[in-house]
């Protein structure tokens, strides 16, 4: 049987409304991106919250693939050193350097949200409730080398040498692993012993390497710390991959790698690994609100629990919309600046700014590393995470097909406060949410300012999440992680309450770049 197509709740609060206004932009020809929302943004989760996790922005159109990446080194600027695997010879045409502000924007827009609703009067009345979907429904549509003898070639050999920014690199050939790990320590990049395994299996491969270190006379220094800039470079290649197992090297544990995928061609997954979506639009406890980033990384060690080496989905939606919208959407000079200006003429792509489906992945590694680097598919459209309602008046849960073909998905977690105030008509109509029930006061939430952590200023109160099960934590079942609520033994809960099994809990641990070799000079 064929599910109906869910229908999204208005919203009746004009204080909602206005309050998204401003941060809504409209996708042309992507047909349904944005929803009416019906709640109040309340935090997101972002990449801080996993330790520095490493993070690379994939541009892919047809061959061509523009890769960018932070690199998120603490150290002396002489001890860093970035080796890259990379398909072709890059020239200094390919190599450019970008704003880190960039990398925070893509992580706020596609970070998982807290919302929060509060059930609207079951006696009022609403004029524009109904939209052709029936009463309270919106359809979705409407909202240098070493010398040799002569005889032999090189075994390492300069392909491209450049300054970019405050890198100085070379990209290399290399015939044989253990000549390039000599090659690189004789000129004094700081790399760690036991590399020439790692480089032997893309040298088979065919691979070129690229490879930079720092000019400490070009590096801006905050409180103490080197200061780089991302990088990005470009290249046409069939495959679609990404080199992750170059950083296992120097791992001391695990390691948290989140990547952005944009596409005119709808979302990407990966091709050779289990793939799961990060389970959606789940009621949670009012206590989440304290510390909603140890939340989410209780609920991404429980999925990854159930599916080992999984990469998570957390996010696939138009880069151009969101909703609801934590910050400002993708604009015309991101996308150039992320690798639009090397895909050829504007026209050709409708422009830049809509159109462009943003993907987010997350993968975890131990120190063991994975054995294979990340290869990326396209994938079906899908759709979850929205306050959207199916026939039989139920919120859709988890992920499900897109029924039109475009991707509306996102980790979205809900604080919902029921009706408590009289009711006064005999045909009194439940569950319609939107805003506070005082429109000139902005709702408690409002407050919450997570700070550079994404944590809650209230440390105290954040700590009391982090013993607690995620059972505790919610108030309806996890299905896809067989998850049952269990009440708070702190704060009580009402209705019914199950028992559960445990839960995965913990923190990540410090990590190392994902597929960047970085590392510091071991001092004796």
């Amino acid at each position: 049987m064929t599910a109906s197509p869910p229908t999204i709740r208005p919203t009746p609060s004009r204080w909602i409304r206005t309050a998204l206004a401003a941060g809504l932009l409209a996708a042309s020809g992507a047909p349904g991106a944005a929803h009416a929302f019906c709640g109040f943004y309340v935090s997101g989760g972002t990449a801080n919250l996993f330790n520095d996790a490493t993070q690379v922005v994939l541009m892919r159109d047809g061959t061509k693939t523009i890769l960018s990446m932070q690199n998120n080194y603490q150290g002396p600027p002489t001890d860093f050193a970035m080796v890259v695997p990379v398909p072709v010879v890059l020239q200094e045409a390919n190599v450019k350097t970008l704003p880190a502000s960039l990398f925070a924007k893509i992580d706020t827009l596609s970070a998982p949200r807290l919302v929060e609703y509060w059930e609207q009067d079951p006696c009022q009345e609403y004029g524009d409730e109904d939209d052709g979907a029936g009463p309270g429904r919106v359809a979705p549509e409407a909202a240098g080398s070493p010398s040799t003898d002569g005889s032999d070639p090189p075994k390492v050999k300069v392909e491209a040498q450049f300054e970019v920014g405050e890198y100085q690199i070379v990209v290399l050939s290399a015939t044989e692993a253990t000549a390039l790990e000599s090659w690189l320590t004789t000129n004094k990049y700081n790399i760690p012993t036991g590399a020439a395994p790692i480089f032997s299996q893309y040298i088979q491969q065919g691979q070129y390497f690229f490879v930079a270190k720092v000019d400490p006379k070009k590096v801006t220094f905050k409180e103490g710390r080197a200061v780089l800039s991302p990088l990005r470079f470009d290249y046409t290649s069939d495959s679609f991959s990404l080199p992750v197992r170059m950083g296992m090297v120097n791992s001391s544990g695990a390691q948290d790698l989140i990547v952005y995928i944009l596409s005119r061609e709808g979302r990407f997954e990966v091709a050779n690994y289990p793939n799961v979506t990060i389970p959606t639009n789940i009621e949670v406890s009012q206590d989440v609100r304290k510390d909603f980033p140890t939340f989410f990384t209780k609920l991404f060690e429980a999925t990854l629990a159930k599916t080992p080496n999984a990469v998570v989905t957390e996010y696939a939606w138009d880069a151009a919309t969101c909703d609801p919208c934590p910050g400002p959407t993708l604009e015309g000079d991101d996308y150039a600046t992320l690798g639009a200006d090397v895909l050829g003429n504007l026209e050709d792509f409708g422009g830049w700014g809509g159109g462009w489906t943003l993907t987010r992945l997350h993968a975890r590694y131990g120190k063991t590393g994975p054995s294979e680097d990340l290869v990326f598919k396209k994938a079906p459209a899908i759709v979850g995470g929205r306050e959207a309602y199916q026939e039989d008046d139920k919120l859709e849960t988890g992920a499900a097909p897109s029924p039109a073909s475009f991707d509306n998905f996102q980790g979205r977690y809900i604080m919902r406060n029921r009706w408590k105030g009289p009711v006064t008509c005999s045909n009194p109509r439940f569950g319609r949410w939107g805003g506070p029930p005082n429109e000139s006061q902005p709702p408690p939430s409002a407050s919450l300012s997570p700070n550079s952590s994404g944590r809650s200023s209230d440390v105290a109160a954040a700590s009391e999440l982090a013993p607690r099960s995620l059972a505790s934590l919610v108030k309806e079942p996890i299905v896809e992680l067989d998850v049952m609520p269990q009440a708070s033994a702190k704060t009580g809960g009402s209705g019914c309450s199950f028992s559960a099994g445990a839960a995965a809990t913990g923190s990540a641990l410090p990590l190392a770049a994902a597929f960047l070799l970085l590392w510091r000079r071991r001092r004796r």
